[in-house]
């Protein structure tokens, strides 16, 4: 029987090309306001994957345009009441359901500052397309599994649109529009390798650099919902630091590689790493010593990663089952989380 995560996770190419027919005026008028603006400075606002997707949108906004993009913690607004100076900047604020209180009120908080104000959301009409100045719909189509999938990719496709509208990158914009043939592709590449390392364990490390580093955020947050398994996302630049000191015989490491500026670093720390008895995989063809896993090239450093993400949905889904759990329904968790 097919979950409803598999079946959201295949049509992640069809979200997309809804996304890319439905909502590109709307973000081209978006990109428009930012390029009338000028902002010195972005800030984001986000929990949980759409969270993952700030930190995807803060490497594109700081490699593509040179502009800086902090993480704000709803918190200083819904619980400290503590007002921030925003007047010379734009406000991103991802939710696909525009629903959680502190989400909202921090973008209220933002927009009463005088900052230019963006929801990306799966929900027009929800509190947070209300109090922004700008909606962008994501037009993902309803999800109904708990783990998003869809709603991370499209939301991540919208943010990614955005600035490239805003700069007038037509050759990121070119790849974006690619993207959900190479998104099918990716969709059917499912890591039988990984899924035989992983059984039977009950740690392991998801590793990224750059914009693969929010990838690899997003991956270890899904192996925890779906699969419960401990897993523990590093930047490539960190995990030599002290977390390798856990490593073991057989310790399974992912490592989701771009075909970017820090490919090459990243592989020679996976290999380092395989090197110390881990198993380690990486979605590149230039590892030693690591397991190469086969991946979607989408001819952009900044969309690479989206095709990775894809192919790591594809996988986890089957782990989960093979572990004996659902991951529609992951225990103590709900599809919508609302904290103040």
């Amino acid at each position: 029987m097919q979950t409803r995560m598999r079946a959201e996770v295949l049509e992640i190419p069809d979200s997309v090309e809804r996304l890319l027919h439905n909502g590109t005026i709307d973000i081209i008028a978006g990109g428009k306001a930012l390029a009338d603006l000028g902002p010195a400075f972005l800030v984001s606002v986000a929990r949980g994957s759409s969270d993952h997707v700030a930190t995807y949108l803060k490497y594109a906004s700081e490699l593509l345009l040179g502009i800086p993009m902090a993480s704000v913690g709803p918190s200083v607004a819904s619980i400290y009441h503590a007002p921030l100076h925003l007047n010379s900047a734009a406000v991103i604020v991802v939710s696909q359901s525009g629903q959680s209180p502190d989400i909202v009120e921090m973008a209220r908080a933002g927009k009463t500052a005088g900052a230019l104000s963006f929801a990306l959301t799966n929900d027009p009409a929800s509190p947070l397309a209300q109090t922004c100045t700008y909606t962008l719909n994501i037009h993902a189509g309803p999800e109904r599994s708990v783990a998003a999938t869809k709603t991370f990719v499209n939301s991540a496709v919208a943010g990614l649109l955005l600035l490239a509208e805003w700069k007038g990158d037509s050759a990121l914009r070119n790849a974006i529009h690619a993207l959900p043939e190479a998104l099918s592709r990716a969709a059917e590449i499912d890591w039988p390798e990984l899924r035989n390392a992983v059984a039977g364990h009950d740690s392991l490390y998801t590793l990224g650099r750059g914009p693969g580093f929010a990838i690899s955020n997003e991956a270890a947050l899904k192996f925890k919902e779906t699969c419960q398994i401990h897993a523990e996302s590093y930047s490539s630049a960190e995990v030599l630091h002290g977390p390798v000191s856990i490593v073991g015989k057989g310790f399974p490491t992912l490592a989701l590689a771009a075909k970017d500026a820090a490919e090459a670093a990243l592989v020679e720390v996976a290999d380092q790493i395989a090197t110390k008895g881990a198993t380690v995989f990486v979605t590149s063809d230039k590892a030693k010593n690591a397991c190469k896993l086969p991946c979607v090239r989408t001819g952009h450093p900044l969309t690479d990663p989206l095709a990775l993400i894809v192919s790591f949905y594809a996988m986890v889904e089957r782990v989960a089952r093979a572990r004996g759990i659902n991951p529609d329904t992951p225990r103590h968790l709900k599809k919508v989380t609302e904290t103040l």
